[in-house]
């Protein structure tokens, strides 16, 4: 029996919308969904007309005529084991509003993309959704030409959805156990770089760890990568991944305009900037695009997002921006030192690979600071992470987790982290959580259930066998222990610059921080020329610093990005004079 004989429930008037652009039929169809949804028959047929026009040959656009109807077709999507890829829904109709339906479509696809169809007297309404269902964007009726107002909007929104969709996998396999430190640095940088992976544990699947033993021999080494290829690899490093995952990591050219260390969103930005100015641009990353704010869960406070972005997110968008405009990307490139000159800057890469510039931006940001506390080395990776470690919230589902420090980094962490596991427990040594944590970040942490704050303690060790099982935490002022049951403790304590690679060949204060502008002049007697230096420039002149590498930068995202933008500029001042 055919599959729309078993359904007799889908009626003759609604088949033609489940009919795609690509000209197949029926509910069988792979493609992802975008349902949209109106109860005005001309606005209907006319965001139906765009949507297939532009997304026709990716997706299945189906067409619903009121809110009634269109979870009528979602329950049936469900049913079919169907993926939604967005909801376009129109917010004034009579009998359900477009917030109405998507709060009650949300509960069969929670992942789905939502925005809203609004008159400018809805956007009230419009705003408030963000709170209500996570609006992810409001378009204002007309949205003529939707090559401008609706498909640069929904391209984005479906970018976001694809980064993070569960669709069928024929990538890359890691197989590997839980807590294996290599397998999760293999699956770190992986997820990190935006290279989809699918994860086995080998001490869960038995086809998995008979085909790991072949690979290795017998010799357990982890993980084992299974490339589409059919190639396989053994505990790979950075580079050997990055060149199986076809990641640019081999500078193209031997002689750029631009260079830029670092890709946290201000070497990000200066990248744009520079190759949308017409600079020959390259962006040398030693791990993954994004800096330490690519591992932030959510960041709420930067301009233009009333949702909030998650630092992979915004790198992601970043990258694609970049690129675009033909700056050159490569990653992993760990940079050993630089040698400047008057006229042309020479980069040597650990590889010893070199490449040359005239111009050359430090973005190198700040490296997450290690704790010398009992336990952490052993157990760093097999529940001791320093950072997000996002990768992980699917291993800690339902569990216990730790989280160690009180800036915002640690307060994010927590809030994600709440979504999975059964408690988090955020462990501050100061007396008051306000004291380096945003407000708004304070009160989702006060209203959300299972998370406890401890305030005034410090972990003084952690504890297992094969992966940690117990933390001990000590009370700052009174000196009182205690022991705890854990499963994971993610470390937000702090960081330090990485400017190590520059020893000597730019002025820094003893903390590592890099001296620009008027700081050159007024800490150090090593500027050579007879102007000024110009601002974001180091001690040598061509040679600039943005973002939180730089002695006095103001640490937000917002301004990284500003400073990123910035130099771009100052380099234009600096390669006119030479």
């Amino acid at each position: 029996m055919s599959e729309r004989s078993e359904r007799p429930s889908l009626r003759e008037d609604q088949h033609s919308d489940r009919i795609d652009a690509g000209g197949d039929k029926g509910w069988h169809v792979s493609k992802p969904v975008i349902l949209a949804v109106d109860d005005d028959p001309q606005v209907l047929a006319a965001v139906r007309r765009d949507l297939r026009a532009h997304y026709g040959s990716g997706y299945q656009v189906i067409a619903a005529a009121s809110g009634a109807e269109g979870l009528e077709t979602v329950r049936e999507l469900g049913d079919r084991s169907r993926t939604v890829a967005a909801f376009v829904v129109d917010q004034r109709m009579p009998e359900m509003t477009g917030t109405e339906f998507l709060i009650a479509a949300q509960e069969t696809f929670p992942q789905a993309k939502r925005l809203l169809l609004t008159a400018y007297a809805d956007t009230e309404a419009a705003i408030q959704a963000i709170n209500d269902v996570g609006l992810d964007h409001y378009l204002l009726k007309p949205w003529s030409p939707p090559e401008e107002r609706l498909y640069p909007i929904l391209d984005d929104v479906l970018d976001d959805w694809l980064a993070s969709a569960d669709v069928p996998f024929e990538g890359i396999r890691v197989l590997g156990t839980t807590w294996s430190p290599t397998t999760y640095e293999t699956k770190a940088f992986l997820a990190r770089n935006e290279v989809p992976y699918l994860f086995v544990d080998i001490e869960r699947d038995d086809s998995a760890s008979t085909t790991a033993a072949e690979a290795t021999e017998g010799g357990g080494e982890l993980p084992v990568v299974l490339l589409p290829d059919a190639r396989v690899l053994v505990n790979p490093s950075r580079s050997e991944l990055a060149e199986a995952a076809g990641i640019h990591s081999i500078p193209a050219a031997p002689f750029y305009d631009l260079a830029i260390i670092g890709g946290g969103p201000a070497g990000l930005a200066a990248a744009v900037y520079g190759a949308s100015e017409g600079l020959s641009t390259v962006l040398l990353e030693r791990e993954a695009p994004g800096g330490q704010a690519g591992t932030s869960s959510r960041i709420e406070n930067y301009l233009g997002f009333p949702k909030g972005v998650s630092g992979s997110d915004l790198a992601r968008r970043a990258i694609a921006q970049a690129t675009r405009l033909g700056a050159e990307l490569t990653t992993p490139a760990e940079v050993a030192s630089v040698r400047t000159g008057h006229t042309v800057k020479t980069i040597v890469l650990t590889d010893a690979t070199e490449l040359k510039c005239r111009a050359l931006v430090i973005a190198s940001g700040m490296t997450v600071r290690r704790l010398d506390v009992p336990g952490y080395d052993r157990f760093d990776g097999a529940g001791v992470y320093y950072g997000a470690a996002a990768t992980e919230a699917a291993t800690y589902r339902d569990r216990h987790v730790y989280i160690i420090g009180g800036a915002n980094s640690a307060g994010q962490a927590a809030m994600m982290f709440s979504k999975t596991s059964s408690r988090v427990t955020l462990v501050v040594r100061s007396d008051d959580l306000g004291r380096k944590m945003s407000q708004y970040l304070v009160d989702q942490i006060a209203s959300t259930d299972n998370i406890e704050v401890l305030l005034g303690r410090r972990v003084v060790e952690v504890s297992g066998s094969t992966r940690v099982e117990e933390i001990r935490l000590q009370d700052v002022g009174t000196g009182e222990e205690e022991v705890r049951e854990a499963s994971a403790l993610f470390i937000f304590v702090g960081a330090v610059p990485h400017s190590s690679f520059l020893e000597g060949t730019v002025a820094m204060n003893d903390r590592g921080f890099i001296y620009t502008g008027a700081d050159v002049t007024t800490f150090t007697e090593t500027w050579p020329l007879n102007r000024d230096p110009y601002p974001l420039e180091t001690s040598a002149p061509g040679v600039f610093a943005a973002g939180d590498v730089r002695q006095g930068a103001v640490r937000r995202v917002a301004s990284a990005v500003g400073e990123g933008s910035i130099a771009v500029t100052l380099v234009h001042r600096y390669l006119d004079t030479v």
